[in-house]
């Protein structure tokens, strides 16, 4: 199902996503971020000149996610190692430098952190000149640590606001939901769909028009392409004035830890981004399990999907086995919650509405399990509150052990590390 028709004008990121997708071309991007300006300028230049149609990435370090800015000014100033740019506590100067020449309308630039209270990181994109983040008031509160649900929504209304604002000078903004990579793993399907789809209607309902929704790879390839085209769906049914489009996320969990067994999963991830029509794919690198990965391995990684992608087809959906029907029934119930969305979100993880499996955050309600099937499928083993719509198929049998949980967290690392695994490449 296509995605709205954007805008002809509009920022830059915006721009570009729109035009390769009106030409089918995959857009693969870099989770990378160095503290070293000159090294963050040489890993964009080296994305934009990878054989593949790329757009850049600022990751930002850890001290800038949490908010601790006066840290991450001390590690600048003493010359400490960050994992990632500090965008807040570096000079504006630095960094539009860093980007002169390099960032622009053939090389658009997104700005990805993790904070649960952007404000001050959207302030320092836009004055840098940048137009595109990503995150949510869900995905980037429960997951990361323990700023209350409550401050992670009014936090994001505003800076969905201050993006908004962007338009008044004739720029489209562009806001990523991180909503359906919840925990990497172990999440199923139908809930990372609804989350993805109910953050893309709180960046709406705050003013922003073009969005990309996400979801990140799991366990099983039939059930991730019904996953993708149900995002879809419920994509074109709840934003129809936006321009939106989704992306794609290699596997977010424990990672192979062999160079092939990465690459052959960052491939797979190609191949499920196009099958599915998705716009974008979030790409890691084969050194993801050890290390920040370096420069030249952030260009391998972008190179090796760009070609599995090429190699690969549009496809139709699979038989459904209720992913769909399970996330409408999700995001439909905390739509009767309240009319305003952040207030509908508060109520439904208060409610057990919302509930994410393994999230130890105080306002998620941790009633909910999940296990991988015999069939390499995310399936419900516990439900708790949540309103599916139907009798569920949750097996409490199935619940997992310690052991169990730790056999499933390793699952897609021990099947693509394994070298006589036969993966199926159908393309």
């Amino acid at each position: 199902m296509p995605s709205a028709e954007p805008s002809p004008t509009g920022g830059a990121f915006h721009r570009f996503i729109a035009d390769a997708a009106r030409t089918g071309s995959l857009v693969v991007q870099p989770r990378m971020g160095f503290a070293d300006p000159a090294l963050m300028r040489t890993g964009l230049i080296a994305t934009r000149a990878a054989d593949a149609t790329t757009v850049g990435t600022l990751t930002l370090d850890s001290f800038t996610r949490v908010g601790d800015y006066a840290a991450a000014a001390r590690a600048i100033a003493q010359d400490h190692h960050l994992n990632g740019y500090p965008l807040v506590s570096m000079p504006i100067e630095t960094t539009t430098g860093l980007l002169d020449g390099v960032h622009g309308p053939g090389f658009p630039v997104q700005v990805r952190h993790g904070s649960a209270q952007p404000g001050r990181i959207v302030e320092a994109l836009i004055a840098a000149g940048l137009d595109a983040t990503e995150g949510g008031p869900v995905s980037y509160c429960l997951p990361y640590g323990r700023t209350p649900l409550a401050t992670s929504v009014r936090a994001w209304a505003e800076a969905c606001l201050r993006l908004a604002a962007l338009r008044e000078a004739g720029t489209e903004p562009h806001l990523e939901t991180f909503g359906g990579c919840m925990l990497g793993q172990l999440c199923p399907p139908s809930l990372l769909v609804a989350l993805s789809v109910l953050e893309a209607m709180f960046f709406r309902q705050h003013g922003l028009r073009s969005i990309s929704l996400s979801y990140a790879q799991q366990t099983s390839r039939e059930q991730d392409e019904e996953a993708v085209h149900a995002l879809r769906a419920l994509a074109a049914d709840h934003l129809p004035d936006t321009s939106w489009h989704v992306v794609v996320y290699a596997y977010m969990g424990v990672y192979p830890e062999t160079w092939d067994g990465a690459l052959r999963l960052v491939a797979d991830a190609a191949r499920l981004a196009v099958r599915t029509g998705a716009t974008r794919l979030i790409v890691k690198t084969p050194a993801e399990s050890a290390r920040i990965p370096s420069v030249e391995e952030n260009v391998i990684a972008l190179e090796t999907a760009a070609a599995a992608a090429r190699a690969t087809r549009p496809a139709a959906p699979p038989p459904s086995t209720g992913v769909e029907a399970e996330a409408r029934s999700l995001v439909e119930a905390v739509l009767h919650l309240h009319d305003d969305l952040g207030q509908a979100l508060i109520r439904a993880f208060a409610h057990g509405y919302l509930d994410v499996p393994f999230c130890l955050h105080p306002d998620n309600a941790g009633r909910t399990r999940s296990f991988i099937s015999d069939r390499g499928r995310l399936e419900w083993s516990r439900t708790g509150s949540l309103p599916l719509g139907r009798p569920t198929a949750a097996q409490p049998s199935r619940r997992l052990t310690s052991s169990g949980l730790l056999q499933a967290l390793n699952h897609v690392k021990n099947r693509y590390d394994d070298p006589a695994a036969r993966l199926d490449r159908a393309s």
